[in-house]
């Protein structure tokens, strides 16, 4: 059996027989003579304003050092809760991505159930680690996987559905405990006239949503941020460079129409500013041209909207009889492009039996939202004869989007540490217009569906060529994705077989909307057309740029711009 990228999802590849540093082009990775010594390592700490850290993978301590299972009450406990597992250096949120396949099927990895594998392998996690929390710890992290020629990755949480966050072998720079939130309600970009001011919030690359919706709301305002169990993800890493996708995106925008000043580390060593008049190529391509790229970002300072009573609408129906399922959910796309005009956006899923979503809108009233959504309920009502139950069909009011938020997102648990791979597709809203009840088919009939509804609205307003984003983002108006997942200890042929699956269910989306594409943050690794899929007609410029800022290729990520250049274990040039 022959074993690649394009048909395995569990691991990045690496053929661990092959001194891939003693070749021309390729970089060092642990276990290699290039590896840099203790006495270079104790260099590199005398620099660092913390200790060295050794990352181990989310469930070693499950196991002892003679292999024999160990206490593991607290992984088993927590390993659902992205929280938990961002706090740790070695941990994925998906752990799929801390495994690591190699060539002849063998998977290293460490279980939960130490009985699957009996000993806990260091799989795909790197094997040293920089915990930065300053600017200066992660130049010098840069400085010396510059020089020693190393593969480096960058981690901040862990969100990770292609595995950037992970790289058997590689010094991983960990900027998680980089915290410092500041507000200033007249902020002015550095380079920029003193009439140009923002109330804006200044957030460290390692602040995830729920600390900086906290301290918004603290000050009565609302950022433009993910929504996730326990707002686990990063604010100011891979989400924002990715393009940062919200439920209040229709009224506000994407994450990158909401940034206005970012920091970051270059490959060179160099710390910048970078804002609309400061390093604008730089700013442009930060904002949607894909993490782990450029550069380091250590912070990223967002503009804030009001606080506003916020209205949403809760649907959640099942039934044995699929058609009345697929009938609904084909009735509730159509309403897409004008509930993103009026400011609503949110997140749903569906599956043969059931169909459900939440909406949200800080931006309509109570009179405004009955009026949307009763006649949608009262037609779901007159279903219930043929077989339809109706779990919930109503529109709620909270006082603030913060509000809100702790009552649906506040759990820290459910949406991590699951194996798991995805397919996803931007729809246009003239898809939706024009072709419907044959999307919605296909929608219906691939298994694992859900959506992000935040598109249209605002984000088809602006300028696609304002940020380096993927511009179908300007012409879509939601975000579907499905995916296959499994339980550990699965074989890796048995992967193959799903990821397979995924590529099939990936192709027919495709073909219905052939000119559109991705978000970076959510989709397959096995993208055929990366380039086009993930960024659109702003490669070239993107990939000007990071040759431009990034001159050392430090930063390759896979399917990142300027990853085509390298091999699928990203240590060598092709």
């Amino acid at each position: 059996m022959k074993l690649s990228l394009s048909t395995l999802a569990a691991g990045i590849f690496y053929v661990a027989s092959v001194d891939a540093a003693s070749a021309s082009q390729c970089r060092c990775v642990y276990g290699q003579s290039c590896w840099p010594s203790g006495s270079d390592f104790s260099q590199l700490q005398s620099l660092l304003s913390q200790s060295l850290l050794y990352p181990k993978p989310t469930a070693s301590q499950c196991y002892s050092t003679s292999g024999a299972s160990d206490d593991c009450s607290d992984v088993i406990a927590n390993y659902t809760s992205g929280i938990w597992r961002s706090d740790m250096v070695g941990s994925m949120e998906a752990p799929n991505w801390e495994s690591y396949i190699f060539q002849n099927g063998t998977i290293a990895a460490c279980y939960p159930e130490t009985n699957i594998t009996g000993a806990c392998d260091q799989g795909n996690v790197p094997v040293i680690a920089v915990d930065a929390r300053t600017p200066a710890d992660i130049q010098a992290a840069v400085n010396f996987s510059v020089m020693h020629d190393l593969r480096m990755v960058v981690k901040n949480t862990g969100h990770d559905y292609i595995g950037r966050s992970a790289g058997r072998g590689a010094l991983m720079v960990w900027t998680h405990n980089m915290k410092n939130i500041t507000h200033d309600g007249s902020f002015v970009p550095e380079g920029a006239p003193p009439n140009e001011t923002y109330d804006a919030f200044t957030l460290e690359a390692g602040v995830q949503w729920f600390e900086a919706y906290a301290a918004a709301n603290a000050t009565g305002r609302v950022l433009v941020g993910g929504l996730s169990a326990g707002g686990s993800v990063g604010a100011a890493g891979g989400w924002i460079q990715g393009g940062g996708h919200s439920a209040l995106s229709s009224n506000y925008g994407l994450g990158v129409d909401n940034a206005v000043e970012m920091t970051v580390v270059t490959s060179t060593g160099q710390y910048l500013t970078v804002n609309a008049h400061q390093n604008p190529d730089l700013f442009w391509a930060l904002r949607g041209g894909g993490g782990g790229t450029y550069g380091v970002v250590t912070s990223v300072t967002y503009k804030t909207h009001p606080a506003l009573p916020a209205l949403v609408a809760i649907f959640s129906v099942n039934s044995t009889n699929s058609s009345l399922i697929q009938q609904l959910f084909t009735e509730s796309y159509t309403m897409l492009p004008s509930l993103s005009d009026a400011g609503w956006g949110g997140y749903g899923g569906i599956d043969n039996t059931s169909v459900e979503f939440i909406y949200l809108s800080p931006n309509v009233s109570w009179a405004q939202a009955n009026e949307t959504w009763t006649p949608f309920f009262e037609r779901a009502a007159n279903l219930t004869s043929a077989g339809l139950n109706i779990t919930a069909a109503e529109t709620l009011q909270f006082p603030s989007f913060y509000t809100l938020y702790e009552s649906f997102f506040g759990t820290p648990t459910g949406q991590n540490g699951g194996n798991v791979i995805l397919g996803s597709r931007l729809i246009p809203r003239e898809v939706i217009e024009n072709n419907n009840d044959e999307m919605c088919t296909a929608i219906f009939e691939t298994p694992g569906m859900s959506w992000n509804f935040v598109a249209g609205g605002k984000v088809s307003t602006v300028d696609p060529d304002s940020a380096g984003l993927n511009p179908a983002w300007r012409k879509a108006v939601v975000h579907i994705t499905w995916g296959a997942s499994w339980e550990d200890g699965a074989s890796a042929e048995d992967i193959g077989q799903l990821a397979a699956g995924v590529k099939e269910q990936e192709a027919r989306i495709r073909e219905l909307t052939p000119e559109s594409g991705c978000y970076f943050n959510e989709a397959s690794p096995f993208e055929e057309d990366f380039r086009y899929t993930f960024f659109g007609d702003h490669y070239a410029k993107l990939k000007e740029i990071k040759d431009k800022y990034d001159p050392h290729q430090l930063f390759v990520v896979t399917q990142g711009v300027g990853s085509e250049e390298w091999d699928d274990e990203l240590t060598c040039r092709v």
